[in-house]
């Protein structure tokens, strides 16, 4: 049997950097410019207030995450906040639901939770947690009303969106929602404050088919339902984000968890000049955590300069319980889908670049080193440039990686299959990076350079890991690598100085 436990030195390293790893390398395009952009607009803050519907658990899904995903690709600067956390695909979100609590215990909390996490925008989603055998309608409504007065008056331009709450299938327990409901909405019609208003989650959520076997909490398409109904109010309330993102979602393989996407974007204009470069990323967090819209910054950005840019998904442990080994198997898969369907895509299958950072830039650099033959030939997997961003390379004892790398590290670590047929490749590390050693970068490089491959290596100064936060405002390095990949790619003729 195969060990899939960290080692305790990588376990200590991994633990610091899931979190941050996977909000790695990523761009902010507004005016799809290289040099810095106008003044970052204010962030908004969010706090999700309720029960264990907000908060979610092993077993059943919360719709943070959907909601974050979906105020991030309509291009909104925001960020969940509160005392609690809930595990994601992208790590922690911050929250204030409290499992098995009900509406009177959050009365008696906001005014000091609001105190520490004033938030800008208050998601209040509670109703649960009593029996009907306690008439608790009016103390429901006399509780949501305490925490509706409290919040304004700490902060009279606090936006709430309180929730008529999601109705269920236990029962006689959960009876009384239904007129709950409806008090909840005579009692914001009473309230007559444009900053309160009323989101109807009850309304397109059925329990029979979007809840779980307890018939009360959200199976993943509740929360998806559950999000969709805050995002079409947030839109209402929130500014106008500057720039949106708007990817075509196609599967490029099946596995036994599930379809993976590639997240497409196209140039808008057409290429008069024939067929156009494509660049793939590959997020970072670990091969644990991450999603691919950690790259639709870049992928926007890039398509607007002339190419056809992909974000790619794949198998992570958070998500499909499994290791580097198949992450590499899907890089490779998407390469090969890329390939296939290069009429189709309009691409140029010979300028196609791999980018990636962190656990990304593995991928990136893995595909671009590793080489298989079928039938005499090269593996249609590789790229022919690679975009390293803080990449881990090195998977032997001596480098990166779960345990279960290091027995087989030949198999997939890119320091130790480089060749002469290994892409050029842009290498892109901050000087204190604690997972990625300036030496083995240079050392990869040395290599690169033996077997007569170009490696462009850029050190940051006093950068660590990562370089910048793809979900957080933009810094001078961020600019600092957008105008080294742009060098790159116009040096190898992927990019002109047209676009």
């Amino acid at each position: 049997m195969q060990r899939n436990n960290y080692s305790i030195a990588n376990s200590r390293i991994l633990i610091s950097i899931l979190l941050i790893g996977l909000l790695g390398f990523c761009s902010c395009n507004a005016n799809k410019q290289a040099g810095p952009e106008k003044a970052e607009s204010k962030r908004i803050t969010i706090l999700g207030l309720g029960d264990s519907i907000t908060e979610g658990g092993k077993t059943f899904h919360s719709y943070l995450f959907p909601l974050w995903k979906r105020l991030f690709t309509a291009g909104y600067k925001f960020d969940f906040i509160g005392p609690r956390s809930s595990n994601s695909r992208i790590g922690k979100i911050k929250h204030c639901g409290f499992s098995g609590e009900n509406a009177e215990f959050l009365k008696k909390q906001i005014d000091s939770i609001y105190r520490e996490y004033p938030a800008d925008i208050v998601l209040l989603h509670s109703g649960h947690n009593h029996f009907n055998t306690e008439n608790p309608v009016n103390g429901i409504i006399h509780a949501q009303k305490s925490i509706i007065e409290k919040i304004l008056t700490i902060n009279p331009d606090a936006k709430i969106l309180v929730a008529k709450v999601v109705e269920s299938g236990k029962l006689p327990k959960y009876s009384y929602i239904p007129e709950l409901n409806q008090q909840i909405e005579k009692m914001l019609a009473d309230l007559k404050n444009p900053n309160v208003t009323l989101v109807d989650q009850s309304k397109k959520f059925n329990w029979g088919k979007h809840s779980i076997a307890d018939k009360v909490h959200p199976n993943p398409e509740g929360a998806e339902i559950m999000a969709d109904a805050w995002f079409e109010r947030l839109k209402q309330v929130l500014p106008e984000p500057e720039n949106s993102f708007h990817p075509e979602i196609v599967p490029y393989k099946t596995t036994e968890q599930g379809n993976l996407d590639l997240h497409i974007f196209k140039p808008e204009k057409s290429n008069n000049q024939g067929k156009y470069p494509v660049i793939v990323y590959f997020f970072g967090g670990g091969w644990s955590l991450g999603t691919p819209l950690q790259f639709y910054r870049e992928c926007d950005y890039y398509a607007s300069k002339g190419f056809v840019a992909i974000a790619a998904d794949y198998r992570i442990k958070y998500l499909n319980h499994t290791t580097p080994f198949e992450s590499v198997e899907d890089a490779k898969d998407a390469v090969r889908w890329i390939r296939a369907n290069a009429e189709e895509l309009n691409i140029d299958p010979d300028k196609i670049v791999a980018a990636g950072s962190s656990a990304g830039g593995h991928l990136a650099a893995a595909i671009g080193t590793l080489n298989e033959t079928h039938k005499g030939a090269l593996s249609n997997y590789k790229p022919n440039l690679m975009l390293l961003y803080y990449p881990v390379i090195d998977n032997s004892e001596e480098g990166y990686g779960p345990e279960i790398i290091k027995s087989r590290y030949l198999e997939i670590s890119p320091l130790h299959n480089i060749d002469t047929a290994t892409p050029p490749a842009l290498f892109v590390l901050g000087t204190q990076d604690p997972l990625i050693p300036v030496k083995t970068a240079r050392e990869f490089r040395a290599k690169m350079e033996e077997n007569g491959v170009e490696c462009e290596l850029h050190l940051i100064e006093g950068a660590g890991h990562p370089i910048f936060y793809y979900a957080k405002d933009l810094t001078d390095e961020f600019y600092t690598i957008r105008k080294l990949t742009d060098q790159f790619l116009l040096k190898h003729g992927y990019l002109n100085n047209e676009n």
